[in-house]
């Protein structure tokens, strides 16, 4: 392998043919971004080592980032690059536009030393799949939205991050260079994170995007004994600050309980399928504020159990 210094050297003259298609939107100068990068690679094997911050592996292990249909290869791997300087490794590509990426010239010559992030990458076909296991996850969001769950700053998203991923699974979620991620999508997420960038040109590449919330995780993940920035009041209630949490309930529990719940409303004729407004989604708004626990989850699907038994027509099963 390449000593890091002609790694980068022999990137700089593939980035310098390929900037217009992944970088130029990105509105930095090519040699700053060589700079930042290239004096960032860290042997998160040493630093997981440190006794001062040993108590917080669990956060990078436990930490997924998963690309919702990415496009271009080479910002696969420039994010499994990304996703290594800040001392990670569990990248998970939902439905990749190019089959075998991991394998794709491109997305192996971005990674640029990151190969082994990028070789162990993880292919799945939905969303669901990328967040099996998972019980709190951020989507990333480009613009703001009215609807779905809370919004947050990447800081403040990072500092709630550090208290969840000592429960369990966390996953953050990016979408398409294009598109971004549908509604469906976002909704299925526990918190949204938007980069507050220069709103007169507020373009950033996916890669980057990645890279800027792999720095605010790891920062807080290795912030042990420091003061976290301010969270949300949510986020507190979230992590469960001043009182004993209960198992978190994994993301596939809770769409299940959306689902179930859903069934009860429209038996009761509360919410009517053809015209369902935004009910569902500001429930979904309201549950996510609260991050459930597996016991909650239970609780709410026993209600809607109930409902449906109560109001079934003769013959009909609730489930």
């Amino acid at each position: 392998m390449l000593p890091a210094t002609r790694q980068d050297g022999r990137l700089a003259g593939i980035l310098c043919g390929r900037y217009a298609q992944f970088g130029a939107d990105a509105g930095l100068a090519l040699p700053y971004a060589f700079f930042t990068l290239q004096n960032s690679i860290v042997d998160h094997t040493h630093h997981s080592s440190d006794p001062a911050v040993a108590d917080l592996r669990g956060g990078f292990t436990s930490t997924r980032f998963v690309l919702v249909e990415p496009s271009h290869p080479g910002n696969v791997g420039a994010a499994a690059r990304a996703l290594k300087t800040m001392g990670f490794s569990r990248l998970v590509l939902v439905s990749p536009r190019v089959p075998h990426v991991q394998s794709d010239p491109e997305a192996i010559a971005m990674a640029s030393g990151a190969d082994d992030v990028l070789a162990s990458a993880h292919v799945v076909s939905t969303l669901a799949d990328a967040l099996s296991g998972v019980h709190w996850s951020i989507a990333l969001t480009a613009r703001l939205r009215e609807y779905g769950p809370p919004q947050w700053t990447p800081r403040a998203a990072a500092g709630a991050a550090r208290e969840q991923a000592v429960r369990g699974e966390i996953a953050l979620v990016f979408g398409n260079e294009r598109t971004g991620l549908s509604n469906e999508d976002v909704e299925r997420c526990s918190a949204l994170a938007h980069i507050p960038a220069n709103p007169a040109y507020s373009s950033l590449n996916l890669a980057q995007a990645v890279q800027v919330l792999a720095y605010e995780l790891r920062t807080a993940y290795l912030s042990d004994g420091e003061a976290t920035p301010a969270m949300p009041a949510a986020a507190q209630v979230s992590a469960g600050q001043g009182e004993p949490v209960g198992a978190r309930a994994a993301s596939d529990e809770i769409e299940s309980m959306y689902t179930h719940l859903e069934s009860a409303l429209v038996a009761l004729e509360f919410l009517d399928p053809a015209n369902p407004k935004k009910l569902m989604s500001r429930l979904r708004r309201l549950f996510a504020r609260s991050g459930l626990e597996r016991e909650e989850v239970n609780i709410v699907r026993g209600i809607a159990k109930h409902i449906l038994l109560k109001t079934k027509a003769p013959g009909d099963d609730a489930s």
